[in-house]
């Protein structure tokens, strides 16, 4: 049983927070129980059950459903892994994933998704598949956009949309209310990107929801928020100032779990021996801390 100090709600100085909860636990009742204690009750699902959210039937999905509702959660955004296959890898299956994905995000009443914009080949210039990531993003666009679905553009080493430039490139090339970005501080320092003030004030406008785990300049680990170099409080006041209405998805990555290495591919982290609760809640008392110092 993990002892939780902090008991603040999850709504903290206009800010409402959001967790990718599989980190704490496989099973979902463990998720619940230490979110519940933390007093959040928002999940960005990605995994559940020890296996991907997309990798559930939608039976499985309507289950899930039943069982957050029994305990007053909800999911507003699905922790997808669109976006997340090699720009040469093949379309129309991803297509039919995507399919899946609208249809999930449609019984757990989750009006975003997570996407990313489509790994390129190493040591390859990334403006060549410029068109090709345009026409695969656009044509998803346009199946969320019919399912009332906006898609988040999460900023992702090696992806297309890995720098400030390239990602204010898609926001500005798709130019829709349904494709918005996922603002990761931590993902931007290690693509040596500075993420405040640089990457944010270019993608200000943009920026819908935002992911917390923070990092180093000098080898690239997540460390929680405040802890490293990606000016985390400086980047709650700008929110702040601009009344950022979205939320604050708590993200350790302090830790493995499952499907762990398959969605984080070039990530380094100081702590790689076991996920779980304790790291959970270091990052979210952190996050809170921050919160704190940025009144």
């Amino acid at each position: 049983m993990v002892h939780i100090m902090n008991h603040t709600k999850c709504m903290m100085n206009e800010f409402t927070l959001c967790a990718f909860a599989d980190e704490i636990a496989d099973e979902l009742t463990t998720q619940m129980n230490v979110m519940e204690e933390l007093r959040i009750f928002r999940i960005e699902m990605r995994g559940v059950n020890g296996k991907s959210i997309l990798a559930h039937t939608l039976e499985e999905v309507h289950e899930v459903k039943k069982q957050l509702d029994a305990r007053g959660f909800r999911v507003p955004v699905i922790g997808s892994s669109i976006g997340k296959i090699g720009i040469k890898d093949n379309f129309e299956e991803h297509i039919k994933l995507f399919q899946h994905t609208l249809a999930i995000a449609d019984i757990l009443q989750a009006k975003q998704i997570r996407t990313f914009s489509f790994y390129i080949p190493e040591n390859e210039d990334p403006a060549d598949y410029r068109e090709e990531v345009l026409f695969r993003i656009k044509t998803l666009v346009k199946m969320a956009e019919q399912a009332d679905c906006v898609m988040l553009h999460e900023n992702e080493k090696g992806i297309y949309g890995d720098t400030a430039e390239r990602c204010f490139d898609l926001m500005k090339a798709i130019d829709s209310p349904f494709y918005r970005s996922a603002f990761d501080p931590a993902n931007f320092i290690q693509c040596n990107v500075e993420p405040y003030p640089y990457a944010y004030q270019m993608l200000e406008k943009y920026i819908v929801h935002v992911h917390v785990k923070d990092a180093l300049k000098s080898d690239h680990s997540v460390t929680p928020a405040g802890m490293g170099d990606g000016k985390i409080k400086e980047l709650i006041q700008s929110l702040k100032k601009m009344k950022y209405s979205g939320l604050l998805s708590v993200e350790p990555h302090l830790g493995m779990f499952t499907g762990f290495m398959e969605l984080e591919q070039n990530l380094k982290t100081p702590m790689l021996q076991t996920g779980g609760a304790e790291k959970f809640v270091m990052a979210v008392q952190a996050l809170r801390n921050v919160i704190h110092e940025a009144e």
